[in-house]
């Protein structure tokens, strides 16, 4: 599979379902720096897995607090990403927002946090798909966005950007 027409969406069931969490406070953003996990050494926002049972903004405010030691409030669902890997892995991801955080981000055994401005998110450290939705959800409109990724080159993409709208499902 190279392209997104070679997956039936409908009827495609990723293996893990996930979220990130993205805080914005002002002119800055909260990200960290993978230290294990898929993309480890990359720059991505907090987030992980939902665990059994967990609505994935549980899940959300749970791996921003595992991996940064903060609480985040004016938390908000922003957009979905469906990603497959041309090994066979599948991933849906939850895309979140908070208005800030109380406490003071630390690294953890996961993660080293960068709070960075706005205007010089480190897109080249980053999944080459951030760039295509991170501004979108900057803006507060809701997106969804389809990749296919080989290892960590993306082959194929497709995002639809839309008002801010109640999320999906995911599949499966």
């Amino acid at each position: 599979m190279r392209a997104l027409t070679d997956i039936d969406w409908p009827t495609w069931k990723p293996k893990d379902v996930a979220t990130l969490l993205f805080v914005v406070e002002g002119s800055r953003i909260l990200l960290i720096r993978k230290k294990r996990g898929l993309g480890a050494g990359k720059v991505n926002g907090p987030g992980g897995r939902l665990d059994p049972g967990e609505t994935p903004i549980q899940a959300a405010v749970r791996e921003i607090g595992e991996e940064l030691c903060v609480k985040p409030f004016g938390v908000e669902e922003r957009g979905e990403l469906a990603f497959q890997f041309t090994d066979g892995y599948g991933l849906f991801c939850h895309v979140f927002t908070a208005r800030g955080c109380e406490g003071e981000p630390r690294e953890t055994e996961e993660a080293i946090p960068l709070w960075t401005p706005l205007d010089a998110i480190p897109y080249d450290e980053m999944w080459a798909d951030d760039r295509l939705w991170i501004p979108h959800m900057l803006a507060g409109r809701w997106f969804a966005g389809r990749f296919i990724f080989d290892a960590d080159r993306m082959v194929d993409h497709e995002i639809e950007v839309g008002d801010v709208r109640a999320p999906t499902p995911p599949p499966g």
